[in-house]
């Protein structure tokens, strides 16, 4: 298997099972806790962020992004080429369709069911950009500052507070939000709000990169010793896009 096949399958596998975290967790918590909205949040933010601590972690060392807009980031800093980049964002959104579909199967629903939870407003589309701004100043400051290997619980821990101190709860993520339009369930977003929730996403993915150009004007180096894979590959000043293309 190529470089750039088994790093798409790892963007596949790790986008896939997050979408299924949270849209499970989502389904979950509604049965779970049908009359308390407040709890079915919680519910919903400990698991998302529990499992993208555990993906990231795994999966660090092929590709771990699940993120189109981090997979821009990284583009636009020239950790990969066009071609990588495209590759990888065709498999975070086909794996986040596939880990919707599996959650609403495992939940007893039909594979797809398009959303009817409408989520319109400035407040909602700002809280995205701030969310998803916040993201990229996350884990490219963590990165280029030489913690990548605490880049995962940077992200799961960001990302589950920003489920509270965010109107949107932080989708934060194009492929997760074209996920989430195929599901009636607590974590859906209907298909014609989805547009402006993306658009905000990379408006705020356009904000993050100028914060951490400011912030972060060079990468840090690494240190081998704790970052090297067990193949003794050269370290990468962007584990999250561990391997070049070739």
């Amino acid at each position: 298997m190529s470089t750039l096949a088994r790093r798409a399958a790892a963007e596949f596998t790790g986008t896939a099972f997050l979408v299924m975290a949270v849209v499970g967790s989502g389904v979950m918590a509604s049965r779970l806790s049908p009359d308390d909205v407040g709890l079915q949040l919680l519910q919903n933010s400990f698991a998302t962020g529990a499992a993208l601590v555990a993906l990231i972690v795994a999966l660090q060392p092929v590709s771990a992004s699940f993120n189109p807009v981090v997979t821009l980031a990284e583009r636009l800093l020239g950790v990969l080429d066009t071609r990588t980049a495209a590759g990888l964002i065709a498999a975070q959104f086909a794996g986040g369709l596939a880990g919707t579909v599996l959650a609403n199967l495992m939940f007893g629903l039909d594979a797809v069911t398009f959303s009817s939870h409408e989520r319109i407003g400035a407040g909602l589309w700002l809280g995205e950009v701030i969310a998803t701004a916040g993201l990229l100043v996350i884990v490219f400051g963590t990165l280029r500052s030489g913690r990548a290997d605490r880049v995962a619980f940077a992200v799961g821990g960001y990302i589950t507070a920003a489920y509270w101190f965010t109107s949107s709860t932080s989708f934060a993520n194009p492929a997760v939000t074209a996920a989430r339009t195929v599901t009636d369930t607590f974590a859906g977003i209907a298909p014609a709000s989805a547009p402006a929730f993306i658009l905000a996403q990379l408006l705020g993915g356009a904000v993050g990169f100028v914060l951490v150009r400011v912030l972060y004007p060079a990468p840090a180096a690494l240190a081998r010793a704790n970052l090297l894979p067990a193949h003794d590959e050269p370290a990468n000043e962007y584990p999250l896009a561990k391997d070049q293309s070739r």
